[in-house]
């Protein structure tokens, strides 16, 4: 209980803290009662429509990759997957680049584009893996991911060559991540698509602990392997998918944060996703808050501070392992 309590209150303080700073350089009273709205006008936009919805889009983000990568870790039983492993990131960043490459106008038109290449990305390393009589192979899978992400990565390395200077830094600056295009729209959509597979997920703790023992121990102890496979990696798949195209290409949140928490939970996962869930979230929440500020009025990618964070932590959790 003292844990829960204790990741409870680090969530609510990193959301909070989240909302108060900024580059608008507000003291902690306006955005108070901008928060309630009182205040002057741009006060109260700026802390309702600006910072509010960014904070919760990035928690909830975070959290949904954390626990991506906490039921991919299981799902192949390698330590090292995490939600990009599987061909995600080069199918939504190809589609992303290309959006941008060809001038598709609308705010929506690159993430929806991004979503279309990370559904496809799905369904080429699924039929990759998909073996005779139906059955997933999770090494194919691992291995078909890889291969799909390299070809969709040299695809749009050649887009990127071909693009004006303009395009290209438009479209790095997605493929780094972020949430300047966050909104209550986008968080509203993230929300409805995201909910089912996270319901999904957690339903699937109990099995999920199985299989995390081997396909025929789970097999033996009354798991329906093939079909649980198939959830798993669809839920998960399409997740990360809503996820990638709001805020683009965000590493490390998935690979470390479900190492992290098993090394205080354990490998349950009834405990353990929720717990990844609300972790990741306030793990993304204050990266992006330090994107925002560190080099005000500059923005940060926030790919860049989850990497900066993420080597040294995944480091110590390393030698936490070998130890």
């Amino acid at each position: 209980m003292r844990r829960w309590t204790a990741l409870g209150a680090l969530a609510i303080a990193v959301l909070a803290t989240a909302i108060v700073v900024g580059p608008a350089g507000l003291a902690p009273g306006d955005v108070l009662r901008g928060l309630v709205g009182r205040g002057d006008p741009t006060t109260i936009a700026i802390v309702r429509d600006l910072r509010v919805p960014r904070a919760v889009l990035a928690f909830l983000v975070g959290g949904s990759l954390a626990v991506t990568g906490a039921v991919l870790q299981a799902l192949v039983r390698n330590p090292l997957a995490d939600p990009y492993l599987l061909g995600l990131s080069g199918g939504a960043g190809l589609g992303a680049v290309l959006a941008i490459a060809l001038g598709l106008g609308g705010a929506w038109a690159v993430p929806a584009a991004a979503a279309v290449g990370a559904l496809a990305a799905i369904a080429l390393v699924y039929r990759l893996a998909v073996v005779a009589g139906a059955v997933l192979d999770t090494r194919v899978l691992l291995l078909g991911g890889v291969v799909v992400g390299a070809f969709a990565a040299a695809l749009m390395g050649a887009v990127l060559a071909l693009s004006p200077a303009e395009d290209l830094r438009s479209a790095l600056l997605w493929l780094l991540g972020g949430f300047d295009t966050a909104s209550w729209r986008t968080l509203g959509i993230f929300a409805a698509y995201a909910a089912a597979p996270l319901v999904l997920l957690y339903r699937a703790s109990r099995p999920l602990d199985l299989l995390s023992l081997g396909e025929e121990p789970a097999r033996f102890l009354g798991a329906d392997v093939e079909p649980l496979k198939r959830l798993l990696y669809v839920a998960a798949s399409l997740l990360t998918a809503a996820a990638v195209a709001v805020a683009g290409i965000i590493g490390f949140v998935g690979l470390v944060i479900p190492h992290a928490i098993r090394l205080l939970w354990g490998h349950t996962h009834r405990t353990l996703l929720p717990a990844a869930f609300v972790l990741g979230g306030a793990l993304l929440c204050a990266a992006d808050a330090v994107a925002r500020t560190a080099f005000a009025p500059l923005t940060l990618p926030v790919g860049v501070v989850t990497a900066v964070l993420g080597v040294p932590v995944f480091a110590i959790l390393v030698r936490r392992w070998s130890a």
